[in-house]
């Protein structure tokens, strides 16, 4: 062997890995685990309650694709190396605005989904713009819109309507092809024949007699599941998932080398506003209404289910797919206590353990593979 070999073996720059310990310092790590063991201590104390029935998953399945959605957004930021604390407040005004646009304006309700998205995005993109040229803190900038928004969101229908709360989304969206893309149900045929062969259960009397208890899948699950595989292939495959991991790493090295950092920084604030507007135009569209307090507190909720899922509240480190198990964990447990029987102000603790566990895990277990300190 010589000498060049003899050091080249020597360099950690060049130290192989077995895919075991690969496996381990995977950022979704901590997620996988805690999915696990969510699963399987509901499966014991909850197992016969309902909660795995059709209507039972259907349940959960669809609360964890609420919090799906603004954490792929959320995610996707947070590698890059920044906050934004506005999600929660971006749902209420984008879901307020909807309403107003279609209820008091009546505009058609695909034009107000659509001038409501411009809206947001635009929001999204001064956020980012004021944290690049400023250099503040995305969480400052971001709280400052957090309340901007909320108070917009108070004040707006107060204003026009006199109240806080706008209905009538429903009736003014029935027909529009492009609202049943956010508020319709996919597979309803296919559901109403496995309630037919007895699959799953069927409502046994009232005006829904002979129906299945699960109609479809809603349009809610379906967008969650597109962002994470969009969200998650553009991280996995793509060169901007590159820049995006660079950003959040190293953003002066990162500019050395080329990757436009303010460029990327400004997108993935723009697609965390996409994401929040999504969710609000789902929940519009199911309720039917748009009201001042919705979205309260999601900013923190999609940051705990992409901490849960691996992701370093400095950047540079993270997954979306262990953000969307983060979400799971975050809707199985929501419902799962319910169907448990426990006292629902339970729930925080609950989750606080969880996000602790897999904080913990996912940090311990990487500093033994890369031997950081």
């Amino acid at each position: 062997m010589t000498e060049a070999n003899v050091a080249a073996t020597a360099d950690e720059r060049v130290k192989q890995q077995s895919s075991l310990q690969k496996a381990l310092i995977r950022p979704e790590l901590g997620g996988m685990c805690g999915t696990i063991i969510v699963f399987t201590l509901f499966l014991i104390f909850a197992g016969d309650s309902g909660m795995f029935s059709a209507q039972g998953m259907m349940n959960w399945s669809t609360v964890s694709a609420q919090f799906m959605i603004i954490a792929v957004g959320a995610c996707l930021l947070m590698i890059a190396g920044e906050f934004d604390l506005s999600v929660g407040s971006m749902i209420g005004f984008s879901g307020m605005m909807i309403a107003i646009f279609t209820v008091t304006l009546e505009w058609p309700v695909w034009q107000a989904i659509l001038a409501t998205f411009v809206m947001t995005i635009a929001i999204g993109a001064l956020n980012g713009y004021i944290v690049v040229r400023t250099g503040l803190p995305s969480f400052i900038v971001t709280l400052a819109f957090l309340f901007i928004l909320r108070g917009f969101t108070i004040y707006l229908p107060q204003i026009i309507e006199r109240k806080t709360i706008i209905g009538g989304v429903d009736r003014a969206a029935d027909g529009d092809w492009f609202a049943a893309l956010f508020g319709g149900k996919i597979l309803t045929g296919f559901f109403a024949w496995m309630g037919d062969a007895g699959i799953i259960d069927v409502f046994e009397r009232g005006s829904r007699a002979g129906q299945p208890v699960v109609e479809g899948i809603p349009m809610l699950i379906v967008w969650a599941i597109a962002l994470v595989i969009v969200g998650h292939i553009i991280l996995t495959r793509t060169q901007f998932g590159n820049w995006i991991f660079a950003a959040g790493g190293d953003a002066q090295a990162a500019r050395y080398v080329g990757v436009p950092v303010n460029r990327v920084k400004i997108l993935m604030f723009m697609f965390t506003a996409f994401c929040a507007t999504v969710f609000a135009t789902c929940q519009v569209m199911e309720f039917g209404s748009a009201g001042a307090d919705r979205g309260l507190l999601k900013e923190f909720e999609a940051i705990i289910a992409v901490v849960i899922g691996g992701a370093l509240l400095t950047g540079g480190y993270g997954s979306v797919i262990g953000a969307a198990l983060g979400a799971l964990i975050f809707g199985v447990v929501q419902q799962g206590l319910f169907f448990a029987g426990v006292e629902s102000s339970l729930f925080r603790v609950f989750l606080g353990v969880i996000l602790l566990f897999a904080v913990i895990l996912n940090t311990y277990i990487r500093r033994i593979i890369t031997g950081e300190r």
